[in-house]
């Protein structure tokens, strides 16, 4: 069988499943795979060509466990930042975060609110700023959502997102996963299915311009990290593909997940290091 979360450059896909399935996979995602794309996303905030003025209102439109609203109030003294996202669990997760990495002298500056990104629940021109960090390739819609984005920024309020581009190399850790599933059984992911990735650095930046936005700019980048064998087998077993594991009696679980670390560590260094291309585009609202 395979889980929903699987695609094919190695990295988790959800934009099938809905809130629960989220809720479901918030812990695994907050120790697994939001570390992998923390660096990627918290530098978003720097494509910003300027930092926030004080009390400026900022949107993080998925936040998911808070990593980018959380460093933006770490770094900018007096900004105030809304994270939206369907997950309940997540909000938790990322309300727990603000609490232990930033203190109640400033989490009080992160507000967190259920919702949708193509259906946001606020007034036009509420915010200065939005963010969005590896969340518009989930949406079923993604000129809908960012057209929501740009109807919720004041005039001339900036907009910096970051997600997926097409391409990238054949994973080896995947194709080692899908021998070992085979041999406990399971039917090997399907890696090859719907995807919301950007087709190209253009498409992105034209997108981003029929939403409602100028001075576009948009710029191809890398994500890259470097998996062990062990870190890899926990990401597998713990998140991408959790509902697979789950169902394997304890024992059965630990003889998998053993000989997968050690078919993992017949690899390179090199053939389990992650290598992802990504676009980072920024905008102002018209």
């Amino acid at each position: 069988m395979s889980d929903p979360l699987t695609t094919t450059a190695g990295r988790p896909d959800p934009e099938d499943a809905g809130p629960a399935r989220y809720d479901e996979l918030a812990a695994g995602y907050a120790r697994h795979w939001g570390p992998v794309i923390r660096p990627a996303a918290v530098a978003l905030l720097d494509r910003l060509d300027a930092a926030p003025e004080a009390e400026s209102r900022l949107l993080d439109v998925g936040t998911g466990t808070g990593t980018l609203a959380i460093e933006a109030i770490a770094r900018w003294p007096a900004v105030h930042v809304t994270g939206i996202d369907a997950s309940g669990a997540m909000l938790q997760l990322a309300r727990e975060e603000a609490a232990a990495r930033i203190g109640p002298g400033d989490a009080w500056r992160f507000e967190t609110i259920a919702g949708v990104a193509d259906d946001l629940p606020f007034p036009p021109g509420a915010f200065d700023v939005a963010l969005s960090s590896f969340v518009l390739q989930l949406v079923p819609n993604r000129g809908a959502a960012l057209r929501e984005i740009r109807r919720v920024l004041r005039p001339g309020g900036r907009l910096a997102w970051v997600t997926w581009l097409e391409g990238g190399e054949r994973f080896r850790g995947d194709e080692v996963v899908d021998e070992v599933l085979a041999e406990a059984g399971f039917d090997p992911p399907e890696r090859d299915g719907r995807s919301g990735d950007l087709a190209s650095v253009d498409a992105a930046a034209a997108a981003t311009r029929r939403a409602g936005f100028r001075e576009v700019h948009a710029a191809a980048a890398e994500l890259v990290h470097a998996w062990t064998p062990r870190s890899y087998t926990a990401f597998i077993a713990e998140f991408d593909e959790q509902s697979t594991f789950a169902e394997l009696e304890p024992g059965e679980r630990r003889r998998v997940e053993r000989r997968l670390v050690q078919a993992l560590e017949r690899l390179a260094p090199d053939e389990l290091t992650l290598r992802i291309p990504i676009v980072y585009v920024t905008g102002r609202a018209r």
